[in-house]
């Protein structure tokens, strides 16, 4: 009014306090990709900017009252560090991995399989944007672990049965393989290691329009709501509005949305058969509600990811130590863009997930970041 006026008045918020799982300090000094983590960790489990809607008088500036508050719960600095389930070795080793991407934007997550207990967050660039957490991307050839939980279930395929993988795939567009190669006469278990798009998408009338979005919800707990203890985006499967978008969802394009976060709990999954709500911060609340896979199953996925490393794309993950199963993907982003790079992986009790924008092929990119990461921390 011509009398008073309302005042937005945001709060500042210095980075949160934090220690790891053994009670280490942790900071954006010595862990500069952390530092988008912490500033949402000061910010409360809500994660937002905190602050008020003042009214007040035009010619004063007298506050007559508040008329909103907003923002999550201020972290008090009486109640000490927050306490992360994050661990520092694995973070630093996390970071300097990053390192392989080549100055591009990457981002990477690695939590344990048994409790979802994420043991490293990483950046690149390290200030700015979380995208391993909140980002949104297609998740590429890494989804079709999903895709072939979804098949599997219901026995529309076994590893040994003969799925073509021509060069070439029409659905309303046409589909091909990265560098349009072709394995005429192969089987299910090598178009899951060599990572073919169109015996894949071949496969799209085994399943129903809405059936792969289920699936991830109800045994990945994809598209759910987590409380990781930051805010984070936690994916989306639509149902596919015509049947090449249906083609595109089943090698993880279209509209389906996923992150690092979400890849590294859904091999989590794929590998144990028991979605775990990954989870930043100790008591964080769960309100997901999932069903373990079979246990034929988790050990036929564990089979083929383990024979992508030892034949397949994931060959660059060969020759590390222990018993490594993993899954590669490449991503379209747009016609003027590179692809982004993908790789997923387990070994022991924790699963790691990578995305390298315009990283042009997943072996080729998140590959090496990987490969730099598990070389570097013990087996676990």
């Amino acid at each position: 009014t011509g009398t008073e006026k309302f005042r937005l008045e945001r709060e500042e918020t210095a980075p949160a306090e934090a220690t790891g799982r053994d009670g280490e300090t942790l900071s954006a000094a010595t862990h500069p990709s952390l530092a988008p983590v912490l500033d949402r960790l000061a910010q409360g489990t809500d994660g937002g900017p905190r602050g008020a809607v003042r009214l007040v008088d035009r010619e004063t500036g007298e506050v007559l009252r508040t008329e909103a508050t907003f923002g999550g719960k201020d972290t008090d600095a009486d109640d000490g560090p927050v306490r992360t389930t994050l661990h520092a070795g694995w973070q630093s080793a996390a970071e300097r991995a990053l390192g392989k991407a080549d100055g591009k934007n990457a981002a990477l997550v690695a939590l344990r399989i048994d409790d979802g207990e994420i043991l490293a967050v990483a950046n690149a660039p390290a200030s700015g944007f979380n995208r391993a957490v909140s980002g949104t991307y297609a998740p590429g050839s890494t989804w079709k672990i999903v895709t072939s939980t979804a098949l599997l279930l219901k026995g529309a395929v076994a590893p040994d049965d003969v799925v073509d993988c021509p060069r070439y795939l029409t659905v309303g567009k046409r589909f091909q393989n990265v560098e349009t190669s072709e394995h005429p006469g192969a089987t299910f278990r090598k178009d899951f290691t060599e990572s073919c798009n169109t015996a894949f998408i071949s496969l799209r009338g085994k399943l129903g329009d809405g059936e792969l979005g289920e699936v991830a919800e109800k045994y990945f707990g994809v598209g759910q709501t987590w409380h990781v203890g930051v805010p984070s985006y936690d994916g989306s499967v639509p149902v596919p509005r015509d049947a090449t978008e249906k083609a595109a969802s089943m090698i993880g394009q279209g509209r389906v949305q996923a992150n690092p976060l979400i890849m590294a709990s859904v091999t989590a999954t794929a590998v144990s058969g028991t979605f775990h709500q990954p989870s930043l911060v100790a008591g964080t609340e769960d309100t997901t509600g999932t069903t373990p896979l079979p246990p034929e199953v988790v050990t036929r996925l564990r089979a083929l990811m383990r024979a992508t490393v030892t034949e397949g794309t994931a060959r660059v993950l060969a020759g590390l130590p222990g018993d490594i199963g993993a899954k590669t993907g490449t991503a379209e982003v747009s016609d003027d863009q590179e692809n982004n790079g993908w790789m997923v992986a387990h070994r022991g009790n924790v699963a790691v997930a990578c995305v390298v924008e315009e990283g042009v092929t997943g072996g080729g990119s998140a590959g090496p970041v990987i490969r730099s990461l598990l070389s570097a921390v013990p087996e676990s």
